[in-house]
């Protein structure tokens, strides 16, 4: 019988956009108060996979990846998403949003995204919110699935993401040594 146990901690990610720079340097800003200092931050890269944003937010649209040194619960994540919506609120303009945020983490098996809105790959789980199963580490690479979002299905992010993965294995260890495991 499988039993309840307690998760191993994950590493928080995000993906920022906006139309304008200083909306994204602000963002990062306000998530390392709350969740403490990025130990990533990618170079600044477009966002054109999907032209979905632009009648919101406008073009050209400007992404930076981060990741965080501080590890979370997984459960957090539910959370966190609910503090980048309401950054992405206080953000908008008119009603209209001028960043988004797509909180997230890592974990030694796959790579989670949180979002509000539901499909076959997302269970949910809860406050209105639900996982996106977005890649699983497998054959010593992060992989795509049918359903992963195309910039996150690029080689280029996911070896990002396996570096980030990588530096997340080395805290476990600290972790597990800090803790005498």
């Amino acid at each position: 019988m499988s039993g309840p146990r307690k998760p191993e901690p994950v590493k928080l990610i995000a993906s920022i956009f906006s139309p304008e720079g200083e909306r994204i340097d602000r963002a990062v800003r306000q998530l390392a108060r709350r969740y403490g200092d990025p130990d990533y931050i990618s170079a600044v890269v477009p966002f054109d996979e999907t032209d979905y944003y632009e009648p919101e937010m406008g073009t050209p649209l400007k992404r930076r990846f981060l990741s965080f040194e501080t590890l979370i619960e997984p459960g957090d994540l539910w959370d966190i998403k609910l503090h980048t919506n309401d950054i992405e609120r206080e953000a908008s303009v008119d009603g209209r949003r001028t960043v988004n945020i797509d909180p997230g983490y890592v974990a030694r098996a796959h790579l989670i995204l949180a979002t509000g809105k539901p499909y076959t790959h997302r269970p949910y789980v809860r406050n209105g919110l639900y996982a996106d199963l977005t890649l699983v580490y497998r054959d010593k690479s992060f992989q795509k699935l049918e359903w992963t979002y195309p910039d996150y299905a690029s080689r280029a992010v996911r070896e990002m993401f396996n570096r980030i993965r990588a530096r997340y294995l080395l805290q476990l260890k600290g972790t597990e040594n800090d803790e005498g495991v």
